[in-house]
């Protein structure tokens, strides 16, 4: 990088200045507020980790998206955070250890080794709230409702609505592979088809497959729509147990979300395959229209807190605050800033601080420039010092 250019960023790493930095920030604490009042608390996970903690059981995806390097001190390979989920998964299993239902919220920049997308971002900031300890279809609602209420408390943009939740299960697809006999390369195959929706590829996956598994698969990736979706699914899985418990679950979410935010559109899409590895049970993704991407994902995650040493039902949520700050119009809150000039006069020192204390701005005026944030200036009135219209300052 030459001179002239050493101020370009990475592709994908982007910086917030004032104004974004401002909205971000009281988005970030709007968001973590409304968590802290559903009962979450909040965690600070570590920026980095150890790969060997960071990634262990969570598949190949999260691998590929994390940026590691050696740790000179252990001799180790230490990971840059790309999804903080896992880690919030230590915690409880790990470093809080305790009984019954924990409910846990964060918020952190994240680093991904390439986007996600073409518009993407490479670092979001991922905020998130996680339920341990609880394995009933009660637990995916709390954190659906939590979701959506969390969405619907945003001023989004007119451009930008109406809000769609996907809802989907990976159990479907468990439930026809458990009892296909498949080996590991037809798997694959099979899974990778399914996954990027790619009709010639699923074909020749089945080739060689049962006609009955076949038929259920070509079928599988075809179920994708209304809430009809779910009665065509019974009839094609009537045999299949896991399956329909699998359905029942994805039903009582379409009840759920039609009863009590009867504004949010329902996709459901059976085939939905996002971090098969990852997700056990329901999955789900908010979108905004005219947003290319989900604004927010979740799902159920039964099985990563074994990896270290304490198996926990698990589900829960992350969006990225960034993406979210682009579709809500509601800005920093902003009032005037107050313009103050030097004085000795300690009447003004406790005037300043009293309106600091009270949220106000004020501004310090340096060798007579004014901070044109400055609505407003501190003036001496008798013996007291009064907020009036800013016009000049007196030196």
């Amino acid at each position: 990088m030459t001179s002239d250019n050493r101020w370009l960023l990475p592709d994908g790493i982007d910086e917030l200045l004032p104004e974004r930095a401002a909205a971000v920030e009281a988005l970030r604490r709007q968001l973590l507020d409304h968590c802290h009042g559903w009962g979450y608390r909040y965690v600070i996970p570590p920026l980095v980790e150890f790969t060997d903690s960071l990634l262990v059981g969570l598949g190949a995806d999260l691998d590929v998206l994390t940026c590691k390097f050696g740790d000179r001190l252990s001799g180790r390979t230490m990971g840059v955070r790309a999804d903080i989920t896992p880690q919030v998964a230590r915690i409880d299993a790990h470093s809080l250890g305790e009984p019954g239902v924990t409910r846990l919220c964060y918020a952190g920049s994240t680093l991904h080794s390439a986007p996600q997308s073409v518009m993407a971002s490479r670092s979001p900031i991922q905020l998130g709230a996680e339920l341990y300890g609880c394995a009933s279809i009660e637990a995916d609602l709390e954190v659906i409702r939590l979701l959506l209420s969390l969405l619907k408390s945003l001023d989004i943009a007119p451009n930008h609505r109406p809000m769609t939740l996907d809802v989907g299960h990976v159990g479907v697809y468990q439930a026809i592979m458990s009892s296909a006999g498949l080996d590991g390369d037809t798997q694959r195959a099979l899974f990778d088809a399914l996954q990027r929706k790619s009709a010639p590829d699923l074909s020749l996956a089945l080739a060689q497959v049962d006609a009955a598994v076949a038929e259920q698969l070509r079928a599988l990736a075809q179920l994708h729509g209304d809430a009809s979706v779910l009665v065509a699914a019974r009839e094609l899985l009537q045999n299949e147990p896991a399956a329909l418990l699998a359905l029942d679950q994805v039903a009582a979410v379409v009840e759920v979300v039609t009863r009590e935010f009867g504004d949010v559109a329902i996709y459901i899409d059976l085939s939905e395959l996002r971090s098969f590895e990852y997700h056990t049970g329901l999955v789900f993704a908010a979108y905004l229209e005219g947003v290319g991407t989900a604004v927010a994902k979740g799902g159920r995650y039964d099985n990563i807190g074994s990896v270290f040493g304490r198996q926990r039902p698990a589900t829960g949520f992350a969006c990225d605050v960034k993406a979210l700050a682009v579709a809500n119009t509601q800005a920093a809150p902003a009032q005037g800033a107050v313009a103050v000039a030097a004085s000795d006069d300690p009447e003004l020192a406790i005037k300043v601080a009293q309106l600091r204390a009270e949220g106000r701005v004020v501004i310090a005026v340096i060798d007579d420039m004014i901070d044109p944030r400055c609505g407003e200036q501190l003036t001496k009135s008798g013996a007291a010092w009064v907020l009036t219209p800013l016009q000049s300052v007196e030196s």
